[in-house]
């Protein structure tokens, strides 16, 4: 006989990994369970957030939110990829740039044939060959165009830039008026039920419980529900990802809005910055261990593009994840089920993928202990497979002016990243593991941009005449360039469409 569905969620936390799930949740499961937010406002939250990657398109269609109105509810501006300054070494610049590069042409991947041109001095730099890429150098932005078929200008992929707290305000809003009820309060504790240990209260400062049926912990670092209760665990990654605070402060905005993030590496770590239409977004992640807080402050604020406003807040943090995402009841999602520093903007990306994971896997009152191993295992896979991703861009450099870049290419690195940087050092190849998030072309910006070297390149594309080779990349990089010149520059596109109101 089916177990009973259950009746109540309890959402423990706000901000955007808790009204990011109740928007879902009240979305999907369309009034049929009562959802509950409880927060406090004496809490803050960690706005890292502000950076994303282009799956969050998804996220904001399924729960029904119209583009332009978020935009100008966020401050937003548009996103087509990230920029690393001083990554491989000190004076490099690549871009991360989202969407396809090149164009498939036979046999073999199109970086393929690119790599054999290149060697032979008859092929331009890779970014050529990317319309994100390109449109990033020239501050220009557009969606794509789905009327011009086997055009670039039909694979233009982008995300967002936009003010975590004011996207929270924004789900909030849409939450409640799809049902769900918020609770303010401070939460001392939670109590369980004997037998089992499930969640079957949090109990308010004021002494009102909140009961539930399923426990969503969004309380952040702290893991209120998931750690401090369940004493679930957790892995930590600092002999991988060494660096565990950073420091964030907004300033003033400048002339051009660049539709890219840019991270640069710094002598102990690196700086965000995320232009918003109406100030930049700027952080420096830091190794404790090789820079004080005070030297940190000051690199950054040596670096803005202009005034700060507002002191630099401190955030501590232990990159690593807990050693179940869902234990019992609960289920932690955001901070509160792991850290990995927003390097490749997936903070955001990992509280959206845990959610379509809790609906893939959604529970009734049996809690299917199969179902939850399967959640788990798909959850460690991909926080592993991005641990992995950003690894790479510490791992695979060159710079010698600090004892702390250093250390980082001569750590020992993960099984799972050692065979990719051997696949691709041996004749560049690139192998996605399991749908992991990072695709090839991602991969492979990142090994090149990072100044990863192969031996050679696959002997299929040697198939094809060299000249014949040439003409076919040069009318890609020619038919990019076009398409780029007419693109509208970012801060006009955003004039046009999706303009926030300016303050009085």
């Amino acid at each position: 006989m089916q177990p009973a569905l259950l009746k109540t969620i309890v959402i423990v936390g706000g901000g955007t990994a808790g009204w990011m799930t109740a928007a879902a949740l009240a979305t999907t499961l369309r009034g049929r369970y009562q959802i509950r937010v409880v927060e406090s406002d004496e809490i803050g939250i960690v706005g890292v957030g502000e950076a994303t990657i282009p799956m969050i398109q998804l996220f904001n269609k399924v729960v029904g939110i119209d583009e332009n109105e978020f935009m100008r509810a966020t401050q937003g501006s548009f996103k087509l990829g990230i920029e690393f300054v001083n990554w491989g070494k000190l004076g490099d610049r690549y871009m991360h740039g989202f969407g396809p590069i090149g164009q498939a042409l036979w046999t073999v991947p199109f970086e393929q044939y690119w790599r054999k041109m290149h060697a032979l001095g008859r092929a331009q730099g890779l970014e050529n060959y990317s319309i994100t890429r390109m449109a990033c150098k020239a501050n220009k932005f557009m969606p794509p165009r789905h009327d011009v078929e086997n055009s670039p200008l039909n694979h233009i992929a982008y995300a967002y830039h936009f003010d975590a707290s004011l996207y929270a305000r924004y789900l909030r809003k849409l939450s409640e008026e799809r049902g769900v009820r918020r609770t303010e309060g401070k939460i001392t504790h939670a109590t369980q039920r004997a037998g089992d240990g499930h969640i079957d209260a949090v109990v308010l400062e004021s002494g009102e419980r909140v009961e539930g049926d399923l426990f969503i912990d969004c309380s952040g670092f702290r893991g209120l529900l998931i750690e401090q209760t369940l004493k679930t665990g957790y892995d930590d990654w600092t002999h991988w990802l060494p660096c565990d605070r950073a420091l964030a402060v907004p300033c003033e905005s400048v002339p051009v809005l660049t539709p890219y993030t840019r991270s640069t590496a710094h002598r102990a770590g690196w700086q965000w910055r995320i232009p918003l239409q109406h100030r930049t977004g700027n952080g420096h992640v830091f190794c404790s261990n090789a820079i004080s807080e005070d030297e940190a402050a000051a690199t950054l604020l040596a670096n803005l593009d202009g005034k700060p406003l507002a002191d630099p807040r401190l955030i501590k943090f232990v990159t690593g994840m807990r050693r179940k995402t869902w234990n019992k009841n609960v289920i932690a999602i955001g901070l509160a089920s792991g850290f990995l520093e927003p390097l490749e903007s997936t903070s955001i990306h990992l509280i959206q993928a845990t959610i379509q994971r809790l609906i893939d896997y959604f529970p009734d009152q049996g809690f299917s202990q199969t179902d939850i191993d399967e959640f788990n295992r798909q959850n460690r896979f991909e926080y592993e497979s991005i641990r992995d991703f950003i690894i790479l861009h510490y791992h695979a450099n060159q710079r010698t002016d600090s004892e702390f870049w250093k250390a980082c290419a001569a750590m020992a690195v993960p099984e799972s990243l050692q065979r990719k940087m051997a696949l691709y050092k041996s004749r560049g190849r690139i192998v996605r593991f399991n749908n992991e998030l990072f695709s090839e072309v991602g991969w492979l910006q990142v090994m090149e941009g990072q100044n990863l070297a192969t031996q050679g390149y696959n002997p299929l594309a040697d198939l094809l005449p060299e000249g014949d080779t040439a003409d076919y990349l040069e009318s890609v990089r020619g038919v990019i360039a076009k398409c780029v010149d007419v693109m509208p520059d970012h801060a006009a596109y955003i004039q046009q469409h999706c303009a926030a109101p300016k303050k009085m």
